[in-house]
């Protein structure tokens, strides 16, 4: 129903409607579908980048399969926090941006030139951020192909862009994990240093720590999360048997 017709509705009927819309149409920002726990951690030849799958708004659980790790290009992977409509739609976006940018000019986008369009998308997002709907935070895993480098990458709701060697984390649950990234950085070694085996087990771990602290991440006792492995080769997801074996690695570990 249109703006006009829910206030005409609401005038005839006394009645307000959904608690979730307003009678000018506008939706409550706390029904919107937020996505959740993300995180990007190095491995000695890349970038692993983790997800859960739940979906929320407000205090419902909306999904419990949603995809929340894009594939930009082959050198490029977000992963998305907050609204989850918005943050598809502006990865959508990205996407088609790179993709005619090669097309125009025969070669591929410069990473500056990447990240500097994102951040302009979260800027253009920020009037609706700032009315409290469609605040997401993405975070992006590249590789520089000129420089034969690795980077994590992180961001706030105006587009300031941020760099840390080894890792990044967004959502809800990313507040209950951050101190575990340093202390295993210590007590292991430099996530950077360590083969993706090794940091794949310390990502489902923390993603799991999330899932006990945070209502709103999901766990993978019933459903695998979302994993994307960037390296010199590209980008693709950990196959279904090696991650199922790392889950259940962890699981049994916390039994």
């Amino acid at each position: 129903m249109t703006a006009e017709g829910l206030r005409e509705f609401a005038d005839i009927t006394g009645f307000r409607g959904d608690p979730h819309v307003d009678v000018g149409g506008n939706l409550d920002p706390a029904f919107e579908t937020h996505g959740t726990t993300v995180l990007s951690l190095r491995f000695n030849k890349g970038v692993l980048t983790l997800a859960d799958k739940r979906a929320t708004a407000g205090n419902l659980i909306m999904y419990d399969q949603a995809e929340k790790i894009v594939s930009l290009d082959d050198s490029t992977v977000v992963a998305i926090s907050g609204a989850f409509a918005k943050s598809i739609e502006v990865c959508r976006f990205l996407k088609h941006s790179f993709k005619y940018y090669r097309r125009t000019v025969l070669h591929e986008m410069s990473l500056e030139g990447k990240l500097s369009e994102i951040s302009r998308a979260l800027a253009g997002n920020a009037p609706m951020a700032m009315q409290g709907i469609g605040l997401f935070l993405p975070i992006v895993a590249a590789y520089d192909k000129k420089k034969d480098e690795f980077g994590v990458y992180f961001f706030d709701g105006a587009g300031a862009r941020f760099q840390n060697g080894s890792y990044a984390c967004a959502g809800s649950g990313s507040e209950r994990i951050r101190g575990v990234f340093e202390y295993i950085a210590r007590v292991k070694g430099r996530f950077e240093t360590r083969p993706l085996e090794d940091v794949l087990g310390d990502g489902l771990q923390m993603l799991d720590i999330a899932a006990e602290l945070d209502s709103a991440t999901g766990g993978f006792n019933k459903t695998l999360p979302v994993t994307r492995v960037l390296d010199a080769d590209g980008n693709r997801e950990i196959p279904e048997s090696e991650l199922q074996s790392a889950a259940d690695t962890v699981l049994n570990w916390r039994s």
